[in-house]
């Protein structure tokens, strides 16, 4: 009995840290691709010659990120 109680106990505990795991690797996921993959994306697409491309991603982003910051106030 106390082994029956003490194997839930863990995998509650377990369950718990990997669902904890699972929210900091999609926080730190959505960082990374917002600091330095979506700025190289760019400059990169730049740099090629496609500023048609650049431009109007940069301001999907841009209106994006505005709203998405007013929404959070």
């Amino acid at each position: 009995m106390l082994t029956f109680i003490f194997i839930c106990l863990m995998f509650g505990i377990f369950g718990k840290l990997i669902g904890l795991a699972f929210k900091m690797t999609w926080g730190i996921t959505k960082v990374l691709f917002t600091l330095v993959f979506l700025p190289v994306i760019l400059i990169a697409l730049v740099i090629g010659g496609l500023v048609t491309i650049a431009l109007p991603i940069l301001i999907v982003v841009g209106i994006i990120s505005l709203i998405c910051g007013v929404a959070r106030r």
